[in-house]
């Protein structure tokens, strides 16, 4: 089973993807124009499709990327150990996210 992974993970720590991912300057890339125009584009065109499915799977993604560089994300592990106070709140959150995905993708048609 891990080898079908190796390739895989070979290529991620080839190309340093997750430092790339890292240092990406999100002010910067969210005051580019040429980033924000097609953005909105998009955004503007699932509102007019109605692709709601499109359009709450952008914002967990955004909301996720947010979560990950607050503090409360940065002190869920401390010393190489996790806090377990704060890892209820996070798995709940997970949880509805889930869920909200189960029910959009699987649950309601349209």
């Amino acid at each position: 089973m891990t080898d079908i992974f190796t390739p895989v993970v070979d290529f991620i720590n080839y190309t340093q993807l997750l430092e790339q991912i890292r240092q990406v300057d999100v002010k910067g890339l969210f005051t580019n124009p040429w980033f924000l125009v097609p953005f909105i584009a998009q955004i503007g065109w699932w509102f007019y499709k109605q692709a709601l499915n499109s359009l709450v799977c952008t914002a967990m993604a955004i909301g996720v990327w947010w979560f990950t560089g607050t503090s409360y994300a940065q002190q869920l592990v401390i010393g190489g150990e996790l806090q377990l106070s704060k890892v209820l709140p996070v798995a709940g959150v997970g949880m509805l996210v889930i869920v909200l995905l189960v029910y959009l993708f699987f649950i309601r048609s349209d």
